[in-house]
């Protein structure tokens, strides 16, 4: 029996796949499901900090106050009908998840500026998650925001829910930070014990015909994993914080290779919505027995086997690499040609 477990958070873990934060686990027949399936842990749907702001009732009427003569006021703020869970909601639902199965139920708050977050960060606690996700989504969309201004902003909210709660917590980041060296330090002084690499922004797509902006939604594809593991590979040994990858895992060989970038575990969220639940079961299976067929007895000596610490040549990380590759792509297309 090879022996899959690892430990995430501080958290004593089964396996190496966790659930992403995804609205399939809304239903706690899901939940149920995926811990059968060999989940090691859920990450559950986000609480949206537009959401907390809008269920103050006092905020609502004043944005809507006026707006039969201004209709585009109300475009300010997405309308609370559109979230399925209202905060209290989401703390019985994470009650009821945490009673129903034994697996780590981690709680994932979503925005950008501290608000209300230290409170209900608290209130997750209090409801007995055994850690909180911080899923940032800021966008400078100013010239007047420099990167300097945005950095700060989320280590100052790392730094308050880290000062609020005693479960562990971890910062899900973005790709788009200049030196995320730096920038996952800092966020580990601040009081993170995990980074999650990395968050999927959803592009707006634009409509040439009714010239309209509109939302659009498409999983990932394991094309998208590739940056995940180049920066995976970097941070590895540098970092006291676990490393969780996500965007793109759907096979037990992009959960290896997370693993071997140096990832603590690997989170699936779109490979469940294309295949099921079931999914997982059939990657464990498949990560057991590639293990077994190389005569590994766990998983754990993988870990940060392909990291740049641990290669001996360090090139395909830098940009001396990043180089080589185009010249000797241009030069295999001039050959051919002849």
């Amino acid at each position: 029996m090879i022996n899959l477990k690892t430990s995430y958070l501080g958290l004593p873990l089964k396996g190496p796949i966790v659930v992403s934060s995804t609205p399939l686990s809304e239903s706690l027949d899901n939940v149920r499901r995926m811990e059968d399936s060999g989940a090691a842990a859920v990450v559950l749907t986000s609480l949206f900090e537009e959401q907390l702001v809008l269920e103050s009732g006092a905020l609502d009427a004043d944005l809507s106050r006026g707006t039969e003569s201004t209709p585009e006021s109300l475009d300010y703020l997405p309308d609370l009908a559109d979230y399925r869970m209202t905060h209290e909601v989401y703390l019985e639902h994470l009650r009821r998840c945490k009673a129903a199965v034994e697996i780590p139920i981690i709680a994932s708050l979503n925005g950008a500026t501290t608000g209300g977050w230290v409170r209900f960060a608290r209130e997750m606690e209090q409801a007995g998650a055994d850690a909180i996700e911080l899923n940032t989504y800021a966008l400078a969309t100013e010239r007047s925001q420099t990167s300097s201004e945005m950095e700060l902003q989320l280590l100052e909210l790392t730094d308050a829910v880290c000062r609020a709660v005693k479960i562990p917590v971890a910062v899900k980041l973005s790709q788009s930070f200049t030196s995320l060296p730096h920038l996952t330090a800092r966020l580990e002084d601040a009081g993170a014990t995990g980074i999650v690499l990395f968050n999927r922004f959803y592009q707006p797509d634009f409509d040439i015909e009714t010239l309209e902006v509109r939302p659009t939604l498409h999983f990932s594809t394991p094309s998208e994993l590739l940056p995940r593991l180049h920066w995976a590979a970097i941070l590895y040994g540098h970092l006291r914080a676990d490393i969780a990858i996500t965007g793109g895992v759907h096979t037990a060989e992009d959960v290896l290779k997370s693993v071997m970038a140096g990832g603590t575990v690997a989170m699936m969220a779109s490979a469940l919505h294309i295949h099921g639940i079931g999914h997982i079961g059939r990657v464990l299976g498949d990560i057991e027995y590639w293990l077994e067929k190389r005569e590994y007895a766990a998983l754990s000596p993988t870990r940060g086997c392909l990291s740049r610490r641990s290669v001996p040549d360090t090139s395909p990380f830098d940009r001396g690499n990043y180089i080589k590759t185009l010249s000797s792509y241009s030069l295999r297309q001039t050959v051919a040609a002849f």
